[in-house]
């Protein structure tokens, strides 16, 4: 009987070291808000059959407030992988966020997403033509934690309007609902268009996107931060919106940990950004189409914003990266 439970032991033991050995790493991916693009991304990496298939390591797709906290979960370890504009891995870095001079240097860029306007919807009608017009009104800012909060309060603060608007801070769909029932006057997004919270407002209201741009150039906002971009959201994205409306974008970047092993970085970005993987993620939300191997580091500064070791030998094999 002896004997028999030490066979049982010992092949315990060596079933147990069998399957550590081949236990696969789990890796938080950290995304979003209801109705705003980067929980999509998380998700789509997440359900995509190479990577699930992959046998040293999973995706695990997690909700989040958005860019910021996932900036502060990914330099901490907490998330593997996240979705963070290009302006908080900048500022980030440099410990210049707003009223947080903490310093996150564990965040390294893995890729270029897709770039995300502002976006500042009004009602039709409303003689709200400018940002400054909202002086006195009721604005959705985004939720507290997310991008688009910290672009508003940046972009607000900076056209000396922030701490004269009523501020609410709650996620897309919500700001649009409480929009659709006339408890905001505004609300606004920085998202990749079209936005399903904007759609969604537009079905019940007659809206009105605010030319952002045109404050930003007048007020020097290009200067002081020069991460943005312009860009234009075209006539007709949104139901009523007929004209063209000029705007400003950041970038949605693909970052990880620093020690996440370089080679799950290489064979999520091998997986993602083949002909299979990119042709997923756009099934998934069409912003994609703007994810291709030639803009793979659009607007990306590998000495002002590191590039993650993995990341480097996959661009750097594609051409992309001299």
């Amino acid at each position: 009987m002896k004997r028999i439970s030490i066979l049982f032991l010992a092949l315990a033991v060596v079933l147990t070291m069998s399957f550590t050995a081949h236990a696969k790493k789990r890796y938080v991916f950290g995304g979003g808000p209801a109705g705003g693009t980067f929980q999509t991304v998380a998700n789509a990496i997440q359900v995509f059959g190479p990577l699930k298939a992959n046998p040293d390591f999973s995706i695990k797709a997690q909700s989040s407030a958005g860019s910021t906290e996932n900036l502060r979960t990914v330099n901490r370890g907490r998330s593997a992988f996240g979705t963070v504009y290009a302006g908080e891995v900048f500022l980030g870095r440099e410990g210049k966020l707003a009223g947080d001079t903490n310093k996150y240097e564990d965040v390294l860029v893995v890729a270029y997403l897709y770039g995300a306007p502002a976006q500042l919807v009004v009602r039709a009608g409303s003689g709200i033509k400018s940002t400054k017009d909202l002086i006195g009104k009721k604005v959705g800012v985004g939720n507290a934690g997310s991008g688009a909060f910290a672009n508003c309060e940046r972009f607000f603060t900076h056209m000396g309007i922030w701490d004269k608007i009523e501020r609410n801070a709650m996620g897309y769909n919500d700001a649009a609902q409480a929009f659709g029932n006339e408890q905001l006057d505004a609300f606004w997004l920085l998202t990749a268009a079209p936005s399903g919270a904007i759609i969604m407002a537009a079905q019940t209201n007659d809206i009105a996107l605010i030319d952002v741009d045109a404050d930003a150039t007048a007020s020097g906002y290009y200067e002081k931060y020069p991460y943005f971009g312009k860009l234009t959201i075209p006539a007709n994205t949104y139901k009523g919106v007929d004209t063209d409306t000029p705007s400003f974008f950041d970038s949605a970047l693909l970052v990880a940990n620093a020690k996440v092993a370089p080679e799950h970085v290489y064979e999520l970005l091998t997986a993602i950004w083949s002909d299979a993987g990119l042709k997923h993620m756009v099934g998934q939300k069409k912003t994609f189409k703007a994810m291709s191997i030639k803009d793979g580091l659009k607007g990306v500064n590998p000495a002002v914003t590191p590039l993650h070791p993995g990341a480097i030998k996959f661009w750097t094999e594609k051409g992309i990266l001299k």
